[in-house]
């Protein structure tokens, strides 16, 4: 019988063993069976995805929501029976802000991301300056261009609209996704669309603008929400998943030191703790520099290289006010603050606009983001100076100076992995890498997207592969 290791009980560990169990309880009834065990190193499954609760109100603690154009995450609800669960965001009253000198901005109606699509509403948007307009109106004759070599998402978008739509755009929004800065994220990594339109169209709005029509074109569906949740928060996802698996083939609280390929059979010898133990084939689901390290003694080049991707951490900080405050706060998702505007804050959600039904009518949910690659110690600081921060930042930026009535912190270390410049040639290197060490897999965010869908494709597709190397899968 087949034997698999999981490394990592995050969302990709998780998803990787779901596949396994799908084609475990296929072949109950016959002669292909499969065992697998998952190691975890916290003393829960789940990483990132945790909801709290406090006062009537649903509290996310890493991901809110996921995109929803991204279908693995959805899909996988489906499969897992919580398809009557998900929840869209209310998008009748998304409107984002910039932090600019100290006061909200909205973002013109027309932009997809960073890419106007509408002209009149970005000429008479008080965000930009007429330079910056000029520059946007000019962008729409840009020729076609083919980048000869990786270039940085700053570089690409200062090219088409110049340095201010970088600091007051792209920075920000890459902030709030990544936790890392346009300077230094790869654009054919993180915006490959992008780099697709710009050699193929030149005007990445023209291209934005008819890739929005053929969509409308193809479909009269009504627009689906940007982002899909969980009515009862996103750890429901995580709780689904744990209840499908079998308890015994969990073991929380149990790091593994290393992975090396048995001397005598095929497969891997996992040592985990004051134990070890041989499996046919192994699914690293850790972060890449956890995965570099169990990989050390194995093959010491593909650990350089997985140790070379490199993470940031972040705080999410929530607070809970009364319905004086939800009255007094701004319409619309929330805002995000350019580097530009001296503050420690990257960005803040209106949780109870965003999901209404995750606060009661009288309360109001402000969640406050902290950290990523320019700040990474804001780690080291306590509960107590972060709420500091936060409350002195919400102050000076919308006013809010109440009394909240509950607050929470949460601390990510490394959690996001950053795509920077040369990561997709790093991947190929990766890849290479890894066909000659047959029975090995590698998932996570570390890779081909940090965000939930993401994962959940990142650990199938592991299990997948496993899978067919032992001779368990088809694409039948």
């Amino acid at each position: 019988m087949p034997r698999i290791a999981i490394i990592g009980g995050g969302i990709s560990g998780l998803s990787a063993a779901f596949t396994l169990e799908e084609k475990r309880q296929s072949g109950a009834q016959s002669d292909t069976k499969i065992e697998y065990v998952l190691f975890e190193a916290a003393p829960r499954l789940g990483g990132v995805m945790v909801t709290d609760r406090a006062d009537g109100c649903l509290i996310e603690a890493g991901p809110d929501s996921f995109l929803t154009e991204k279908p693995w995450a959805a899909d996988l609800c489906r499969k897992i029976g919580l398809g009557d669960q998900l929840i869209g965001s209310n998008d009748a009253d998304r409107k984002t802000y910039i932090v600019v000198k100290n006061k909200l901005v909205v973002m013109p109606d027309g932009l997809m991301f960073m890419v106007p699509t509408k002209i009149l509403p970005t000429v008479l948007s008080p965000l930009f300056s007429l330079r910056t307009k000029m520059r946007m109106a000019a962008e729409w004759f840009h020729p076609p261009h083919k980048a000869e070599a990786d270039e940085t998402v700053a570089q690409m978008v200062e090219r088409h609209y110049g340095s201010e739509m970088v600091d007051l755009l792209a920075d920000p929004l890459l902030s709030g996704v990544y936790g890392g800065e346009a300077t230094d994220l790869s654009v054919r990594a993180v915006l490959p669309r992008f780099a697709d339109m710009e050699s193929k169209h030149g005007s990445l709005g023209r291209a934005m603008l008819a890739a929005r029509k053929k969509m409308a074109s193809a479909t009269k569906a009504p627009p689906r929400p940007l982002f899909t949740s969980l009515k009862e928060g996103m750890q429901q996802m995580v709780d689904a998943l744990v209840a499908r698996l079998d308890p015994a083939d969990l073991r929380t609280s149990s790091p593994v030191q290393s992975l090396i390929p048995h001397s005598t059979a095929d497969g891997w010898i996992v040592a985990a703790g004051y134990q070890s133990d041989h499996f046919d084939a192994v699914i690293i689901a850790a972060p890449a520099r956890a995965a570099a390290a169990v990989l050390e003694s194995a093959d010491a080049k593909l650990a350089a290289e997985l140790a070379g991707i490199n993470y940031s951490s972040s705080v999410t900080v929530t607070l809970g006010y009364d319905e004086k405050v939800r009255r007094a706060l701004p319409p619309g998702f929330g805002f995000l603050v350019p580097r530009s505007a001296g503050r420690r804050m990257l960005a803040a959600t209106f949780v109870h606009n965003k999901f209404p039904h995750r606060a009661p009518e009288n309360r109001a949910i402000v969640r406050c983001f902290l950290g990523g690659s320019r700040d990474e110690q804001i780690l080291d600081s306590t509960e107590d100076q972060i709420l500091q921060i936060v409350r002195d930042e919400l102050r000076q930026i919308i006013g809010l100076t109440a009394e909240p009535l509950f607050t929470r912190v949460y601390k990510w270390k490394s959690a996001m992995a950053q795509y920077s410049v040369g990561h997709l040639e790093r991947l190929v290197r990766i890849q290479s890498l890894c066909q000659k060490l047959p029975g090995l897999a590698l998932a996570g965010n570390g890779f081909t997207g940090i965000g939930v869908p993401d994962c959940v494709r990142s650990g199938t597709e592991a299990a997948s592969k496993i899978l067919s190397e032992i001779g368990l899968w088809s694409a039948a």
